[in-house]
């Protein structure tokens, strides 16, 4: 199933990328009746880079699709408290039950992605995964009117579309064509070493900062934790990369020995990966045919854990664009992202530079928060969107 060519040569939309992003715009475009293909270059089911965590704005937003209860089926644990440590102080918050979300979750990416892929097939999407998009389509007048596909048995042929919609990463194909300039750029980056561990005991987030140093604990399925090690991405290239494993308990320890010591008592399933980082972006998010959601329009530091909400977000708002279809509906897209971001990415991009003191983070979380709910209550004062 996975491996099949699209079933037609043209479409309504055209979604490059069918992980969080693209899934769930092509989820999105097909409420709204319209004829879409998604294309992935990945496998059904892959993993991917990830912190994981859903905020409140994502869980809102799979609950008012359809697809938490599905995700809720594979199992996810309940998250019902955060804990923020800096160095040895600790300061817990505890979930308010609201807008139909009564706990946050952290799933595994093969799990999300494929529950997304499985509700926009229901919808009506048509998902191709392990098939490339190479190149852009346009007219004599510059718009985009398709995409070039690749796929190793049959080569390279045009499918049309009305519009293509870039899903695919911070390095998207879609956006270097266009050529989507980046309207605003990060400074900072953090480096991140993480991986999986069984037997923590540790429930709920867990969110730890010390000088020049975070970590994090991300309660996700089958019992395991994900925990990750953040410095500046300069010492990740000079002291970690080539040792992930040691980098890794080097960085616990100096956030908190006793994090250090419960990691070293887990048992790790996996391999560690990295991640050297890399300065965040808000590029323009759309042009004559075309636009961007997910990480291709908008990156930012993973330190906050907040891009999957963001990316389930702007599928919510390029879809209702698309509905539309004007250009002010698209000039109205960009507006509510780049509004709704700002401030989410100036904090991201301060913490990712680690130049803070604790007193000056926690101040930065407590701006973090108040953005998060701003998000939440934009998202839920949308209208209701029954016909899209």
């Amino acid at each position: 199933m996975n491996r099949s060519l699209p079933a037609a040569d043209r479409y309504d939309a055209i979604v490059v990328g069918a992980r969080v992003a693209g899934a769930a715009t092509a989820l999105r475009l097909a409420h709204g009746g319209r004829r879409v293909l998604a294309v992935e270059r990945g496998r059904y089911g892959s993993d991917t880079l990830s912190t994981l965590a859903l905020m409140r704005g994502g869980v809102f937003q799979l609950n008012r699709w359809g697809v938490l209860e599905r995700l809720l089926a594979t199992s996810p644990p309940p998250i019902r408290e955060t804990k923020f440590h800096y160095a040895d102080e600790i300061v817990p918050f505890a979930l308010r039950s609201q807008d139909g979300v009564d706990a946050l979750y952290a799933p595994r990416r093969a799990v999300l992605d494929a529950q997304l892929v499985d509700a926009a097939r229901a919808a009506g999407a048509e998902v191709v995964h392990e098939l490339r998009v190479v190149d852009l389509v346009r007219d004599v007048g510059g718009k985009v009117t398709g995409v070039v596909l690749d796929d190793p048995r049959h080569g390279r042929w045009p499918v049309a579309a009305q519009i293509v919609i870039g899903a695919d990463g911070a390095d998207s194909v879609v956006a270097r064509r266009v050529g989507a300039p980046v309207e605003r750029a990060g400074r900072r980056a953090s480096g991140v070493v993480y991986g999986f561990f069984a037997g923590l005991g540790r429930t709920g987030f867990h969110w730890h900062f010390n000088t020049g140093v975070a970590a994090g604990v991300i309660p996700t399925h089958g019992g395991l934790a994900c925990v990750f090690a953040a410095v500046p991405s300069q010492r990740f290239e000079a002291e970690i990369r080539r040792d992930l494993a040691a980098g890794h308990a080097r960085v616990l320890g100096e956030n908190d020995p006793a994090l250090a010591e419960a990691v070293a008592g887990a048992r790790r399933v996996g391999p560690l990966r990295g991640f050297p980082g890399r300065p965040g972006h808000l590029r323009r998010a759309w042009g004559p045919g075309w636009a961007l959601v997910g990480d291709a329009g908008y990156f930012k530091d993973p330190i906050t854990a907040h891009g999957i909400t963001d990316a389930l977000r702007d599928a919510e708002l390029v879809a209702r664009a698309v509905r539309r279809g004007t250009k002010a509906a698209f000039a109205e897209f960009q507006a509510l992202r780049d509004t709704l971001s700002q401030r989410l990415f100036e904090i991201s991009d301060e913490i990712a530079g680690f130049d803070w003191s604790l007193a000056e983070v926690q101040a930065l979380h407590v701006d973090l928060s108040r953005e998060m709910n701003r998000e939440v209550i934009a998202l839920r004062d949308l209208d209701s969107g029954a016909d899209l």
